[in-house]
């Protein structure tokens, strides 16, 4: 049977024809809701990380504050640790797609700067600051940190390597990328330390202007 005979008789049927690939709207919608839903977790996690700290934040304090059950939580996360660790996620996210998308001509260590620059430009500085000392305070959240920033360096790899042209700028992407990571581990770190008196993307550069001065 063909497939316009099948289309056929799946409209003589009654049956719903799918939208483009492949997802009817409901389960479309079904995706948005559930969208939602983790993003109103989150927030609400964050939100109370700040005020309250990590350890005094309860996973029922959390659903509350998000109008879901403690058991709907867990449909989404985990953990508290978890929560953490998609913030962290949706931020790797951003900067690797700030990579891909930088103009050909810069270098690679240009463009990972300024896509970095991109990046901590759409993040709240007082979020990132309360994020960076819950870290600090906390060693579960000390221990993924270390896991975040070896995916970051491996993702940003990945995000340089599209840029790359032969087997030696496919090593140069690799390097490119411990680079950048260490730097923003570094300067994170720095940032947090001296009181976030600067603004983070004026600190990114600092951070590279001490890294090409070392280099040179």
């Amino acid at each position: 049977m063909t497939i316009s005979k099948l289309a056929g008789k799946s409209v003589r049927n009654g049956a719903k024809p799918l939208s483009a690939g492949g997802k009817s709207p409901a389960a479309g919608l079904r995706q948005r809701k559930r969208q939602e839903t983790r993003e109103r977790l989150a927030r609400a996690a964050m939100t109370l990380f700040r005020e309250r700290g990590f350890e005094a934040t309860t996973i029922e304090d959390i659903a509350a504050a998000a109008d879901v059950s403690r058991r709907s939580f867990f449909h989404y996360f985990a953990s508290k640790e978890d929560v953490v660790a998609a913030w962290q996620e949706n931020a790797a996210a951003a900067l690797v797609a700030e990579v891909v998308a930088r103009p050909r001509d810069e270098s690679m260590l240009t463009a990972a700067e300024n896509a970095i620059a991109a990046a901590v430009r759409r993040i709240d500085p007082a979020e990132a600051a309360a994020m960076s000392r819950l870290k600090r305070d906390n060693p579960a959240l000390q221990a993924r940190d270390q896991l975040k920033y070896e995916k970051l360096e491996r993702a940003l790899a990945e995000g340089l390597s599209q840029r790359a042209r032969n087997k030696s700028d496919r090593l140069k992407a690799r390097l490119v990328a411990m680079i950048a990571t260490g730097a923003m581990r570094v300067g994170g770190e720095s940032w947090i330390g001296e009181g976030v008196r600067e603004k983070p993307e004026a600190f990114v550069k600092r951070t590279f202007d001490a890294i090409r001065e070392i280099l040179k």
